[in-house]
């Protein structure tokens, strides 16, 4: 597959012109019980005192905080403005000529590699959205870098033994892997399907989480990584002066200390994303793809277009979903919705119900 030189889209309000218009946005797949209580209370709290410092350029307490989150060094640890940054800091330290990324999946791994200057190979998913760990060990051969996203996004789908086997298969004096991991609290068993174990074993994988997601801090934009000591300098150098402000850090803190805010949201995940399947499949006649994750494709009818059906959509409910035309691999068939309360998601579904015949 070729790649082809292009903007990043991504969802959110802003992501249409007519942004005014949206009650209810469910193209961003951020958690659905928003930031936790106390980091909001620390914000509140705090505001007035960090606002007028200069933050830690460091984040060492909040590397503290994820140290002792995920079990890992601080030496370890990178943190940055969301999660994005780290794959942009990726990108200019190991794609040097050519990188692998497996396709549909996160832009931003291709828009980072070209400004890099590398060439981007992408390896197109099996049908049913389904990871060829084979096709991408073959096509990495020679190549700097390797991008996996797990759960997938936009496909909401766990790759776990793929993605394994991948990281085990290819040549790791060679080629680096960055494993995002950014959705992995909110499947079902994140325990058992992360692989950040691995990065003590694999010198060349670095492991991606974000607190926009999993802590519904989108807006406060935090993420961080975990690796080798050495992948972690190296990273670190491509950062600029205080990265992180110290509203985000102070909240990142406290964030992590919550992890009941973060099973809460994973049980009405689970719940809401059964629901949501149900009525969708039943009373608006699409076909909603089977996920893992915080987020779910729906197929829409032949002959129908995605940008243009959330177009429409939008103007006449004022709900906004995610074209999913926009991704490398994907046709214009699917668009993706995040899983959100009962009550919005109950929104959700009577406005896809207006959008069939005689709705």
């Amino acid at each position: 597959m070729t790649a082809t030189m292009g903007a990043c889209s991504h969802g959110g309000i802003y992501s249409v012109a007519d942004h005014k218009k949206v009650r209810a946005d469910f193209s961003s797949n951020v958690n659905p019980l928003g930031a936790p209580r106390g980091a909001v209370k620390v914000i509140e709290r705090q505001a007035g005192q960090l606002a007028p410092v200069y933050p830690d350029p460091e984040c060492r307490d909040l590397k503290k905080g994820i140290s002792k989150y995920i079990g890992v060094d601080t030496r370890q640890i990178t943190v940055g403005n969301g999660a994005a940054e780290i794959i942009y800091w990726f990108a200019r330290a190991f794609a040097k000529k050519r990188v692998v990324i497996p396709a549909p999946t996160f832009c931003e791994y291709e828009l980072a590699s070209k400004k890099a200057g590398a060439d981007v190979t992408f390896v197109p998913l099996s049908a049913g959205f389904v990871l060829d760990a084979e096709a991408v060990i073959k096509s990495a051969r020679g190549a700097d870098a390797v991008f996996m996203c797990n759960p997938n996004n936009p496909t909401g789908l766990l790759a776990t033994d793929a993605v394994r086997k991948v990281i085990e298969g290819v040549d790791p004096s060679t080629t680096k892997i960055l494993l995002d991991e950014c959705f992995i609290e909110l499947v079902d068993k994140p325990e058992a399907n992360t692989l950040a174990c691995m990065v003590r074993d694999h010198e060349n994988l670095v492991v991606l989480r974000s607190l926009t997601k999993s802590f519904g801090m989108a807006g406060l934009r935090l993420g961080y990584s975990v690796s080798s000591p050495a992948l972690a300098e190296a990273m670190e150098a491509r950062k600029t002066p205080w990265n992180v402000n110290g509203l985000a850090q102070a909240a990142g803190i406290a964030a992590l200390a919550d992890r009941s805010h973060v099973a809460r949201a994973r049980a009405l995940v689970a719940r809401e994303r059964r629901f949501l399947h149900d009525r969708i499949k039943r009373k608006a006649g699409l076909v909603p793809l089977k996920s893992d994750a915080n987020y779910f494709l729906i197929q829409l009818p032949e002959g129908d277009n995605s940008a243009e059906f959330r177009d429409r959509l939008l103007k006449k409910t004022g709900v906004l979903v995610r074209d999913c035309s926009t991704f490398t691999g994907m046709d214009s068939r699917h668009i993706r919705v995040a899983v959100k309360t009962h009550r919005e998601n109950i929104m959700l579904a009577k406005a896809l119900e207006a959008m069939t015949p005689g709705g």
